[in-house]
């Protein structure tokens, strides 16, 4: 029998990529302060959000694989967090437009029995295509969704059409999930992908 394999997110999107496997998962709220720490690069953020959701989940869990994942994009030196606002996102967009964001896509995956703890982060080069204040507003009216999300850029549904191009060595990790690096891990801790 497998090990229970939970993820610690309510994002959808992170459910949909891990489901593509065909395993039996779990989805569970992670209990995490989201906010960077002083000093913190992009990719120490996302890492340290991935392990403390990931872990987070131990003492409800003590016998599973759980995973993790946390995106922080980076822009100019600057994180580019969640915009939380219609104008906040607008804003988020205009400076994005025209220019190449690298977003860290940050995934953990916690065994609670034996405390082994695996880490990778996918990064992901976005050039987004200059666009018109116009154009932004009526892609936030019409993709709400989007102010829940890194820079408000979300590659699915009509966020493609922010794009010019990206480059990944793995094209989940924009979404939110480096599911290449996750098959590894996961064969890491016996479990039977195939």
């Amino acid at each position: 029998m497998q090990k229970a394999i939970v993820l610690a997110s309510t994002s959808r999107y992170r459910r949909e990529i891990v489901e593509r496997l065909g395993l039996p998962i779990h989805c569970a709220a992670p209990v995490c302060d989201e906010t960077p720490l002083a000093g913190e690069s992009a990719l120490e953020t996302a890492v340290r959000l991935a392990r403390i959701k990931a872990m987070s989940l131990a003492d409800a869990y003590p016998d599973a694989l759980i995973i993790g994942g946390d995106q922080v994009a980076l822009l100019d030196g600057q994180q580019i967090g969640k915009p939380g606002s219609f104008e906040n996102g607008v804003a988020m967009l205009q400076w994005m437009s025209g220019r190449t964001v690298v977003f860290h896509s940050a995934l953990a995956l916690y065994n609670s029995k034996s405390g082994r703890l695996q880490e990778n982060v996918g990064l992901t080069r976005v050039t987004l295509r200059q666009l018109s204040e116009s154009q932004i507003r009526t892609y936030l009216s019409r993709e709400p969704d989007a102010l829940h999300c890194a820079g408000a850029a979300k590659s699915e549904g009509l966020g493609g059409a922010l794009l010019q191009s990206v480059e990944s060595d793995d094209p989940n990790s924009l979404i939110g999930v480096p599911l290449f690096a996750l098959i590894s891990m996961l064969i890491n801790e016996d479990i039977d992908i195939l």
